[in-house]
């Protein structure tokens, strides 16, 4: 029976080791950084899309009216 109990420290010790380095680890945090740093980049991108679509699409329109009225 004395060797699982052993076996049990073993483990134990093994996991805490485990979980300290998890915890003293800052390569995610900067990950994560960089991850909301791309979020903003792409809304960015997305609000001046949409801002030029709208601004194309009037542009558009307009040719087809001066078109259309010059038949």
């Amino acid at each position: 029976m004395r060797p699982k109990l052993i076996v049990v420290k073993t483990m134990r010790r093994k996991i805490r080791a485990a979980a300290a380095a998890l915890i003293t680890d800052r390569r995610g945090a900067t990950a994560v950084e960089y991850g909301l740093i791309l979020a903003l980049v792409v809304l960015g991108m997305i609000a001046g899309l949409v801002y030029l679509a709208d601004g194309t699409t009037a542009l558009w329109g307009m040719l087809h009216n001066r078109v259309a009225n010059a038949r």
